[in-house]
């Protein structure tokens, strides 16, 4: 999953660790950052999971077209899940060689049974198949199925809640490989910015990180986990959703949604805190523009229209307007302390 760092033609912020609001804010973003040695059993587990899947004598042995990462996973913005500061979820597509006809009840049956037998908890969940290890990381795998069009990988994927009527599964429209170039293209790395981190990242690890500070290229055998101050901006919004809705029932603003609008408001060369309060903007001031229209928040793949990232939520003004009052607050909080409004000694809460 490694390729040589590649950087923004030599842009990008100072180390974050030179100024106090940024040095908090990246200290919490590699604290619920997925660690280098849980990335590199992420990368095993992940090829693991699809030899199993292909197996002889598995319902799926020849008709995994494709495996690939997608959301968090495959723009290298994992974060601890909600609630939790050591739980990682994990998100894989196995694309299917199935029918047409074949209905999204079936499709998910047939994953979950190709990997029945697999030595940790399996889970049917209203889209995917959870699985669930001891060390507490999750890989959510999606079925989906390509469709005959020019794009590559403009897909379906399957919707089906147990013990909803059969009236309500559905196929739904998923790009999310080309959502995820899209977002690479749009937050190309940053070298001071990224080597400072990483060599943190690895240090909180107890591993050592192979490149110097002059260093621009990463050596192999050390993945470059965290690239650009956009993505560790969206990481530290994320972070943001999770607490606020640590307790909450229910469905959460998604994450492609916060992703696909930090690509918007990419701006390589930003300070982090800048950055924050850039995206935390960006999310409030569409939910206002949107409620103002009375209507909810509509954010679709920029790969492809067809994809909407907020189908599930918001469910009603309430919620997505909660949720912007928050963004809107962190956002104020950070300027007040950048205007010099805040006293050192507080910083830190």
């Amino acid at each position: 999953m490694n390729e040589h760092a590649r950087f923004a033609g030599g842009r990008g912020p100072i180390d974050p660790f030179l100024d106090p609001l940024d040095a908090i804010l990246a200290d919490i973003a590699i604290n619920c950052q997925l660690p280098p040695g849980l990335f590199a059993k992420a990368t095993a587990r992940y090829e693991a999971v699809r030899t199993y899947i292909e197996r002889p004598g598995s319902p799926l042995g020849g008709k995994v077209i494709c495996f690939y990462p997608q959301g968090s996973m495959a723009i290298d913005a994992t974060i601890s899940t909600r609630g939790t500061d050591n739980e990682y979820d994990l998100d894989i597509v196995a694309e299917l060689d199935i029918p047409e006809w074949m209905t999204a009840n079936e499709a998910l049956d047939l994953l979950e049974e190709a990997l029945k037998g697999y030595p940790v908890e399996v889970v049917r969940q209203t889209r995917c198949i959870t699985l669930r290890y001891a060390d507490r990381m999750h890989l959510d795998i999606t079925p989906s199925r390509r469709l005959e069009t020019p794009k590559e990988r403009e897909s379906v994927i399957f919707h089906a809640k147990k013990g909803e009527p059969t009236h309500k599964h559905k196929s739904v429209a998923m790009n999310a490989w080309a959502f995820a170039e899209w977002y690479r293209r749009q937050t190309p790395t940053e070298e001071r910015f990224a080597l400072a981190l990483n060599k943190r990242l690895y240090a909180a690890d107890g591993m050592d990180f192979a490149a110097d500070a002059d260093a621009h290229e990463v050596p192999e055998q050390t993945p470059l986990i965290i690239k650009s101050v956009t993505t560790v901006g969206l990481q530290l919004i994320k972070r943001l959703r999770n607490v606020l809705y640590t307790n909450a029932s229910g469905r959460i603003p998604p994450s492609v949604m916060l992703s696909c609008h930090a690509g918007h408001a990419a701006s390589p060369g930003m300070s982090l805190s800048a950055m924050v309060i850039r995206q935390a903007r960006w999310t409030a001031r569409a939910i206002d523009a949107a409620a103002s229209r009375g209507h909810l928040l509509d954010v679709r793949n920029p790969e492809w229209h067809e994809d909407c990232f907020t189908d599930r939520w918001p469910e009603n003004q309430a919620q997505q307007t909660e949720f912007a009052r928050s963004l809107h607050d962190l956002a104020n909080g950070l300027e007040a302390i950048k205007n010099g409004d805040v006293q050192l000694e507080d910083l830190q809460n």
